[in-house]
């Protein structure tokens, strides 16, 4: 409404049209950007935001949901057409919902659920990285047992990914073939708390692990070094194609790395924000999906990626897309690494 006032306006006091073509302003609540992923999605949105002529505004909650609150506020004050959010905690953000409603300005929900039927949910299908990172440690390791270091017990996604484990080791886990001899959330996804709770785990069971499902890439790095610090070196999961863990793959320390490119997840964003502050309905959003799987079962508009495995095997395909550079992945790889040869 506001731009057709300020449009009405012009007309009457005879400016050129061009002063229209200003394009939107993009605003982006990022959680923080501790983990290693965020800063690649965000040069990755930036770009896409800007290519097509918008701006792009963007805060640090720095990993509190006051801070986030008083971000989105603040994104709201420089004058965002939409609004980008990636949550730090699912229960405190709808506040921030609340008031982008109350302004007329639609919400993305990035690549964490905010499960509001106001709010567009794009992500990647965390419940097949869930199954994808188990999958891939249950083929190097097929019984035994197992650990599940979890992320943060705010964020929906740990949820999802478990589900997602759950679904490959399930009937194992209920036969006896694997047994989880520990399983933790994580505050934070922080790495340093991740090593804690897998030394809490190795001290609990005399070092009888054989095997490590981690719900991200740097709570794998976390595992490892507790795992390390034992002399012990089993298949471990991680996602995120962080750069130390796909050169941990290299290694052969880290089993697989699901792969999420950022590139696909921030333009989406950045076209999916452009389309509805230009008032496409949530629903018309090009490829958008109904999907209520939240713990609610609250019904939204919602667009699922595929992501992608990386492996020894095929470690090739991220250097081949510009991810990471080969001598940064492969230093120090082991024989047999698909592009480190």
């Amino acid at each position: 409404m506001h731009k057709s006032i300020l449009a009405a306006a012009i007309a009457v006091v005879g400016f050129s049209s061009a002063a229209l073509a200003e394009g939107l302003t993009i605003g982006v609540s990022w959680s923080n950007f501790q983990e290693e992923r965020w800063k690649t999605d965000e040069a990755a949105m930036k770009a896409a935001i800007e290519a097509e002529g918008n701006t792009y505004i963007s805060a640090d909650a720095q990993n509190s949901a006051a801070k986030q609150m008083t971000d989105v506020e603040a994104l709201i004050a420089q004058g965002a057409d939409a609004l980008i959010i990636l949550s730090v905690d699912k229960d405190a953000i709808g506040p921030a919902v609340d008031a982008a409603a109350a302004e007329g300005i639609p919400v993305v929900g990035y690549d964490r659920l905010i499960e509001d039927a106001r709010a567009f949910y794009l992500t990647f299908d965390n419940k097949g990285v869930g199954r994808i990172i188990a999958e891939s440690v249950v083929a190097a390791q097929p019984s035994g047992n197992f650990a599940i270091i979890k992320g943060d017990k705010g964020d929906p996604n740990a949820l999802f990914l478990l589900e997602g484990m759950m679904e490959v080791i399930g009937e194992a886990v209920a036969n006896g073939t694997i047994t989880i001899v520990g399983e933790s959330f994580t505050d934070g996804w922080k790495p340093d708390n991740a090593q804690k709770n897998m030394e809490q785990i190795l001290t609990a069971n005399n070092n009888a692990v054989d095997a490590v499902l981690a719900e991200n890439d740097g709570m794998a790095g976390g595992a490892i070094a507790a795992l390390a610090a034992q002399g012990m070196n089993v298949p471990v999961g991680g996602q995120d194609g962080d750069h130390a863990a796909l050169n941990r793959v290299a290694r052969g320390t880290q089993t697989v790395s699901v792969w999420k490119d950022s590139r696909q997840l921030g333009a989406a964003a950045a076209s999916i924000a452009a389309d509805l502050a230009e008032g496409t309905a949530l629903a018309d959003v090009a490829g958008a999906v109904q999907w209520n799987g939240g713990a609610n079962g609250v019904m939204m508009s919602a667009i699922f990626l595929a992501p992608t495995p990386i492996t020894k095997d095929n470690i090739n395909a991220v250097i081949e897309a510009g991810h990471i550079a080969k001598d940064k992945v492969c230093e120090g790889a082991m024989a047999g690494v698909a592009g480190c040869e």
